[in-house]
């Protein structure tokens, strides 16, 4: 879907002038979740810039399903793409629906298309549309501001949605109720969305692949587990954090993966759907030995037990450290 060829951007014209991306070549698949992530001025978000050609490359070329994006109109080349930025960016002077319905507006949908887009993607997003449709900006919290924010880049329906830190500035709970929106709709369109974020935590809990960049250069390339299970030089295993991989493997996992088929214990409950790593959270709050599952209609949906959970998560240390090699 989005190849990037020995792609090279150089901010400043002296010779001695860092490199902001050095060489860099990727390709992303159609339907992927790719999260860019790194230090400041690692390249990141000039990386996704260039997708959109917010940024354009000294040399190499990026293409886009085939087609090089030097050669494409810049307008229809970013009408084909959401964009969602963390400070926003709504028009404040218009209100929730004519912000999301902008990009439907110029794409030249009809008028009743776009207001069944417009109830639709507030509806997703937990908002009612006779509430939210007609209020301005300021009159959100910045959580809705945000999900408004990410209903506007999905409303012209687009191939590829590009999300430069969309959930820095918001507080844990609502990024988390946010990155879970992303992930479901994620899995409900295929679409193909780039990320950056410097959140380790974030990256493992989102993306079906991770590019990692240091000095404008890619250090690797891989799947949530494969970063954490092998990475590519101490480097790698330092950003990732090496004190607590047992925990990160943890959350790649659902806690009904381990769940047997028992009725239920007395103790608390956990939806199925709980990565094995808030299951860990849940077992030492309660300082319980299981957790009842439940699935998305409140059924009992099986028995996680602790011992389970541990021989899990130890088995996943010892896999990884064996790959890692004998400095992990």
């Amino acid at each position: 879907m989005i190849e990037f060829n020995n792609v090279t951007k150089t901010y400043g014209q002296t010779a001695d002038a860092p490199k902001a991306l050095d060489d860099v070549s990727l390709r992303i698949s159609r339907g992927e979740l790719v999260v860019l992530i790194g230090a400041s001025g690692s390249g990141k978000s000039t990386l996704l810039k260039m997708i959109n050609r917010m940024e354009q490359p000294d040399s190499g070329s990026v293409m886009l399903d085939g087609h090089d994006t030097a050669h494409m109109p810049v307008r229809e080349l970013r009408l084909r793409m959401g964009y969602v930025i963390q400070s926003v960016g709504l028009f404040p002077h218009w209100t929730v629906a004519r912000n999301i319905g902008v990009v439907p507006t110029m794409l030249g949908w009809q008028p009743e298309r776009i207001a069944a887009r417009i109830t639709e993607l507030l509806r997703v997003f937990d908002l009612d549309p006779a509430t939210y449709g007609p209020r301005y900006p300021h009159q959100l919290s910045g959580g809705q501001q945000q999900r408004v924010g990410v209903a506007r880049a999905l409303a012209g329906d687009p191939e590829v949605l590009l999300m430069d830190e969309p959930f820095g500035a918001l507080d844990p709970l609502i990024r988390t109720a946010l990155q879970d929106e992303v992930k479901r709709i994620h899995h409900a369109s295929g679409k193909t969305i780039v990320m950056v974020t410097h959140d380790i935590d974030e990256a493992l809990r989102l993306g079906t692949q991770i590019v990692l960049l240091e000095q404008g250069r890619i250090v690797q390339v891989g799947t949530p587990l494969a970063l954490l299970s092998q990475p590519a030089n101490a480097q790698v295993a330092d950003f990732i954090g090496r004190s607590d991989v047992g925990i990160k493997l943890l959350s790649l996992h659902r806690a009904d993966s381990l769940a047997r088929a028992e009725a239920p214990h007395s103790g608390p409950s956990l939806p199925a759907n709980a990565s094995l790593r808030e299951a860990v959270s849940t077992l030492a709050l309660h300082g319980c030995n299981t957790l009842n599952l439940l699935d998305d209609t409140g059924t009992h949906a099986g028995v996680l037990h602790a011992a389970d959970l541990f021989s899990h998560a130890r088995n996943g240390v010892l896999q990884a450290r064996a790959e890692q090699g004998p400095h992990a």
